[in-house]
């Protein structure tokens, strides 16, 4: 089987007992630096028994046949990466995809996520979100990729490095507003976590005022677009919500999807779906 195992995202002690019972046992260890494997085995006093082997992006794809052979021999195989879940902007997918198809069973441990730890502590709403990982590093493909999400509805969630952080925080207050309510978190679950709160072009104002820039493991939330409400009375609203559901979504999903859609409150939308 291959297990893929949420590793910490800052303090050590949020290991679970799961992820340390197949450190220890594992017949092989896929880890995305080895020398981070190494440091939190030891700060675990796990002892690992199995064969370690690399598996980073430059490596994946000549390396996932062999692993895939393991499985296939009747193996247990642990995916783990420096921080988080596999596959959430980390290796793991093609390795999963691959043994999949070979016909090969696939669970997870569950555990850290900077995503999930973000959005908690962000202050935004939580109830649909979506994960964009990293925007791209050139400005013009930035910004392209920003006037994508311009008015998208749910609550947006981005990895970004720290030396790359503040332009991109500008892109954003020029590209979806500068009072767009978002949240910078750094160094989640770590001694210096830290959470910076207000409109996207506040927090630019935030980092320019840092001596040293912004330091550690950041992820942006950013509150998604809310529409100017608009005049509609209840048929138009039930009308909107039917046509919702006749495309595939639940009544609830639907209810929400046309208060995002309109502006309108979701008790009004609601209050109209079900007169």
């Amino acid at each position: 089987m291959l297990v893929l195992a949420a590793t910490p995202i800052g303090r050590v002690d949020d290991a679970s007992p799961r992820l340390v019972e197949l450190l220890g046992g594992a017949d092989v260890v896929a880890a995305e630096d080895t020398r981070r494997l190494r440091r939190l085995t030891s700060d675990l006093g796990v002892e690992v028994t199995g064969r370690v082997v690399s598996y980073f992006e430059g490596n994946e794809r000549e390396r996932t046949p062999d692993l895939v052979e393991e499985l296939a021999q009747g193996r247990t195989v642990l995916l783990v990466t420096d921080a988080g879940m596999p596959s959430v902007s980390d290796p793991g997918y093609r390795l999963v995809a691959a043994a999949l198809e070979a016909g090969l069973d696939v669970t997870a441990v569950p555990g850290p996520s900077a995503v999930l730890t973000a959005l908690a502590v962000s202050g935004l709403p939580v109830d649909r979100f979506t994960f964009e990982g990293f925007v791209p590093r050139k400005s013009g493909e930035r910004r392209t990729a920003l006037e994508a999400l311009r008015e998208e509805p749910r609550t947006m969630v981005f990895f970004e490095s720290p030396h790359r952080t503040r332009q991109t925080l500008a892109d954003m207050a020029d590209v979806l507003g500068s009072d767009r309510p978002a949240a910078l978190c750094r160094e989640l679950t770590k001694t210096h976590e830290e959470v910076v709160r207000g409109g996207l072009a506040e927090i630019v104002d935030w980092v320019d005022a840092q001596e040293h820039g912004v330091r550690g493991e950041v992820t942006l939330v950013v509150s998604g677009h809310v529409a100017a409400p608009v005049d509609l009375d209840a048929d138009a609203l039930r009308a909107l919500v039917q046509k919702a559901q006749d495309g595939g979504l639940s009544r609830k999903d639907a209810v929400a999807e046309v208060a995002a859609r309109t502006g309108v409150r979701r008790r009004t939308v609601y209050d109209a779906a079900h007169a």
